[in-house]
């Protein structure tokens, strides 16, 4: 198979990871190494009983914790393997405004932050850590059907620069997102999936 057939069928699912405390106390992650919270990894679970019914070929997740602990707790119960965990998958970093609040940033910097340079990472750098992580994807795994466990920051800008318009609705944790290779382009077949969370919506 040459490298054009694999890509007409490779298939991405992209998956944000489990919900962490610090999601949960609205302190903003980028690249800092912070674990699922008890919640997140209930979501995880309710991700890998769904993905049962599908067939994935291998997993590849960010480096950082949460997304590591998401990707292994879906490979135990799917029996998907796990490919390799790549730092070129991690958040976007947001330079000073890691390990912050809202109000934090509000107290630091006043109401107009976002106007500020703060040592962001641009679209341009993540995407261009992205395009070398697909060259890499592509050349080994063409035709496959891969899973990428990585962050909502990440994975907002890189589906829409292959859909070619803004991401509006916020991915939420262990969201499903499936792109589809079609010749020279990519189609979006699945965007920001939790049908598996309605379990816990029924519980609350």
């Amino acid at each position: 198979m040459d490298r054009g057939d694999a890509q007409a069928m490779t298939t991405l699912g992209f998956i944000r990871h489990g919900t962490t405390e610090w999601n949960l106390a609205g302190r903003l992650q980028g690249q800092m190494d912070t674990p699922l919270a008890e919640v997140g990894r209930l979501q995880a679970s309710l991700l890998a009983n769904r993905l049962t019914g599908e067939a994935w070929d291998g997993i590849i997740a960010s480096d950082l914790m949460r997304a590591k602990e998401t990707a292994q707790l879906i490979s135990s119960v799917t029996g998907t393997p796990i490919y390799d965990y790549d730092s070129r998958l991690r958040e976007r970093a947001f330079g000073e405004l890691e390990g912050t609040t809202l109000d934090d940033r509000i107290k630091r910097w006043g109401e107009a932050w976002r106007t500020l340079d703060l040592g962001m990472e641009s679209d341009d750098r993540l995407l261009s850590r992205w395009g070398a992580f697909l060259s890499d994807v592509e050349d080994r795994y063409g035709g496959k059907r891969i899973l990428i466990v990585s962050h909502g920051g990440f994975i907002a800008p890189v589906v829409a620069s292959h859909m070619g318009q803004k991401i509006e609705e916020h991915l939420q944790n262990t969201s499903l997102t499936v792109l589809e290779r079609c010749e020279d382009s990519w189609e979006c077949r699945l965007l920001n999936c939790t049908e598996h969370l309605s379990q816990l919506e029924d519980r609350a």
